[in-house]
């Protein structure tokens, strides 16, 4: 009978660790879906350097928008930044509403009324 015992104190003590795991999972991923915020309600130009990999800010809490400066991690977002490679050097006016239909590029959503009604700050 001791030896039963035994052999199911290791799978008891497995379990705890996942519920460890999973709890410290649950913190830092949320199993809710992640919505982004309202940074700003118009976009912003910026002239990206061909062959320059950038990171777009996806939440929305970035200080340094419309690129991401980590904020999603610290906030606990469950979101991460929208990696891209300029094409070309150009101007481009890139989106801080994050509801355009066009990541990272500004589509003009900003100029709806759902946009412009909401917060700063705000999910949609």
């Amino acid at each position: 009978m001791g030896g039963a015992g035994a052999l199911l104190r290791p799978a008891a003590l497995k379990l705890n660790q996942r519920r460890d795991i999973t709890s410290w999972l649950a913190r830092w991923f949320p199993q809710t879906p992640a919505k982004s915020v309202v940074a700003l309600k118009t976009p912003i130009r910026v002239e990206l350097v061909a062959g320059k990999t950038y990171r777009w800010c996806v939440c929305g809490h970035s200080k340094k928008q419309p690129f991401c400066d980590g904020s999603h991690f610290f906030k606990r977002t469950g979101l991460s930044p929208l990696k891209f490679k300029a094409k070309e050097t150009r101007v481009v006016a890139l989106c801080t509403c994050k509801a355009t239909q066009k990541p990272p590029y500004c589509d003009g959503t900003h100029r709806s009324e759902r946009v412009q009604k909401a917060e700063v700050g705000s999910p949609l």
